[in-house]
């Protein structure tokens, strides 16, 4: 079986949500292809709660063994997710992520526009993951506004390339 390249885990409890879209729209962006694999939490349920899925670990090993993998949740009380964590909680600490990681967190107002360097961020690099710039934090009426993403985009994407084209000769 081929290596997932590039992946999206969304932690919005509404399945197919805005922060889906928006974590597809950034891969999209920093890799020039949608995700081979999106893991959008909301549709597993109560499987979230079973240490002994076989579905979850399935979705952690491969996520954790993804090139790049954008994180996506919305801002609640000023931090991620409690579905979101769930499926972080199972990652191993310093080496259970092995590809780059992107926090993208979406918000009603800027007033939490550090919530992705704040809560998310220190998390995906416990776990072992490479955040190659600032967390993204995107306004939510403006998730479908290529602008929002822009200057983010434009600091960001040649650092992921350049990781990911390094990534790519290690395997080479």
């Amino acid at each position: 079986m081929k290596p997932t390249r590039t992946a999206v885990v969304v932690g919005n409890p509404k399945p197919n949500s805005r922060t889906l879209a928006a974590t597809i729209h950034l891969t999209r962006e920093l890799s020039g292809h949608d995700p081979e694999l999106v893991v959008d939490l909301a549709t597993l349920g109560a499987e979230l709660l079973d240490w002994s899925s076989p579905e979850v670990a399935g979705l952690v090993a491969r996520v954790g063994h993804t090139d790049l993998v954008v994180f996506g949740s919305p801002t609640y009380k000023g931090a991620y997710t409690g579905l979101l964590k769930l499926f972080l909680d199972r990652f191993e600490a310093g080496r259970g992520l092995r590809g780059i990681a992107v926090p993208l967190m979406l918000g009603a107002s800027p007033a939490h526009s550090l919530a992705p360097e704040l809560t998310l961020r220190p998390v995906l690099t416990e776990i072992g993951g490479t955040v190659p710039g600032r967390g993204l934090y995107v306004v939510d009426n403006r998730f479908q506004d290529p602008a929002a993403y822009d200057g983010w985009l434009a600091a960001t994407r040649p650092v992921v390339r350049s990781l990911l084209e390094a990534r790519e000769g290690a395997v080479a």
